[in-house]
């Protein structure tokens, strides 16, 4: 085995890297050309008129914008902070010693994982007949609440055993051990994961505009609901579409980066050791 070699592949030869090459350059290409489609396809259409963009310009467009806007990062909000806390919960009643503790904690787990997240938004909203808000970030709360969960158990258990037993034959108790040993170590591990589950609340908050939540999508179906050229929907999709895909993204690049700085053992990086300096010697030195 090489030096550039690894325990699981080696390093491609020179014809597999000119093959890589060949793929990636025509993988460029092909979708270059369809975006390439896309647009002529909009120019085709007269999507770029200044008559269908003029309606944008006006104060109470912006507004009414600015406003479904706010109202998605509020229940997205409420949606993250709820889901982790409940993430948190139904994880401890899984690694509970109590069995019919764990065994309630992992049919609410695997019932709200398994549930579409459409059907738990339109069941709470016209079942229970909650405000739209509420309704809303119950069904985002419930399931990414359920997948959470799932994340810090995983997380906890991936800590290595020993820190655990190390744990306890130091005579703290379970508490103890979960807040000061398990917990402060998996969380390194599951940061990533979390923040990629927020992503998923973050998009799924467009589902808010079926039960009549005011949300971006909403304002965006409202606006072009009453424009009065061919096909609104799309300058309304082409401004609302970059605004979500660089909030999405935004998140994204937090949990990457985040990631990044995991790999960074703590342990390994130099400490300054002061020079050796004469001093007292030890009883019997000389």
């Amino acid at each position: 085995m090489t030096a550039d070699s690894t325990a699981l592949y080696d390093i491609p030869g020179p014809r597999t890297r000119r093959r890589h090459l060949v793929y990636g350059i025509g993988s460029t290409v092909l979708i270059l050309a369809l975006f390439g489609w896309l647009v002529h396809l909009l120019f085709d259409t007269d999507q770029f008129t200044s008559t269908k963009w003029a309606p944008f310009e006006y104060k109470g467009i912006q507004e009414l914008l600015l406003k479904g806007l706010g109202n998605t990062l509020k229940a997205f909000a409420y949606a993250a902070v709820l889901s982790l806390a409940l993430g948190a919960v139904l994880a401890v009643g899984r690694l509970s010693d109590h069995r019919p503790v764990r065994w309630v904690a992992t049919l609410l787990v695997e019932f709200f994982r398994a549930m579409p997240v459409l059907v738990m938004i339109f069941f709470v909203f016209v079942a229970l007949k909650v405000q739209p808000l509420p309704a809303l970030v119950a069904g985002l709360t419930l399931y990414n609440g359920s997948v959470l969960a799932e994340v810090f158990r995983t997380g906890v258990n991936s800590v290595e055993r020993g820190q655990k037993e190390a744990a306890y034959a130091l005579g703290m108790n379970k508490t103890q051990v979960m807040t000061h040993v398990l917990v402060p170590q998996a969380v390194r591990a599951m940061l990533p994961t979390i923040i990629s589950q927020l992503v998923v609340a973050l998009k799924d908050t467009s589902l808010g505009y079926l039960i009549t939540y005011e949300e971006f999508l909403h304002a965006g179906k409202l606006i072009a609901s009453n424009l009065d050229y061919d096909l609104p929907f799309i300058p309304v999709v082409m401004v609302i579409s970059p605004i979500y895909i660089g909030m999405c993204m935004l998140l994204s690049w937090f949990a990457t980066w985040v990631a990044r700085r995991q790999k960074r053992n703590p342990k390994t990086e130099a400490v300054d050791v002061a020079p050796a300096e004469p001093g007292t010697l030890l009883p019997g030195a000389r």
